[in-house]
């Protein structure tokens, strides 16, 4: 196997949104890195100096933009955008919807509660797939024989990622393994995902209770359109 024949592509999440009033942002403009989100960036920038990236591509949302800048000025890349690295859409935004906030018992809420295989709430996970698929096959083919950096959103890392692994779409928000500002590595061989790694370049930098596999803080989410 030839390195030439060898491409990664680490699907990065964004780091931490400034959002003191806990909304729910998804898809909305407007929220952009927080001081320490930019230092998780500049940290995965750090993280990354060394490593043969040939191609930067965000999400179009400015917390994803943010994020991906200085590690493409690291490299001396500008950095491109995928609309299809964007974050899912939910029918909570501008809401918030944090543990013990009610709004899971707010009779309004509940026809978008019925079905969480699909899910009844936002954009169906196939959907996800496919065109976070079609994102990462685009960045392959851009760094070929190199490494590619692709800033995206938590749930639909982990959606392709569970996809890449054979795992079941539907799953514990909970339980997810996509920390802020962490790194899901898809290594092909050719065309082939012949591995998928994950990395946190900038755990001590992210609040304990957004860590993968926290317990809940009343009054704080774990994703707000993360």
């Amino acid at each position: 196997m030839s390195s030439e024949d060898i491409t990664v592509v680490h699907l990065m999440r964004h780091g931490e949104v400034h959002n003191p009033e806990g909304v729910l942002y998804g898809r909305r403009p407007g929220y952009h890195l927080s001081d320490l989100g930019r230092k998780m960036a500049d940290r995965v920038a750090e993280h990354l100096a060394d490593r043969d990236v040939t191609h930067v591509v965000a999400s179009p949302l400015e917390r994803a933009q943010e994020t991906a800048t200085p590690i493409a000025d690291a490299h001396g890349l500008d950095l491109a955008t995928d609309e299809r690295l964007i974050e899912a859409a939910n029918v909570f935004e501008g809401k918030t919807f944090g543990v013990g906030d009610g709004a899971l018992k707010k009779p309004g809420n509940w026809k978008y509660l019925t079905n969480p295989f699909r899910p009844s709430w936002g954009e169906p996970y196939i959907e996800q797939v496919v065109r976070m698929m079609a994102a990462l096959g685009a960045a392959r083919d851009a760094a070929r024989g190199h490494e590619a950096v692709a800033v995206s959103h938590q749930l639909p890392i982990w959606i392709v990622r569970s996809f890449a692994e054979r795992r079941r779409l539907w799953h514990d928000p909970r339980r997810r393994q996509c920390t802020l500002a962490s790194l899901t590595s898809f290594t092909f061989h050719g065309d082939k995902i012949i591995s998928v790694g994950y990395s946190e370049p900038a755990r001590d930098l992210v609040p304990s209770h957004l860590l993968a596999g926290a317990k809940p803080v009343k009054g704080k989410s774990k994703a707000f359109g993360a």
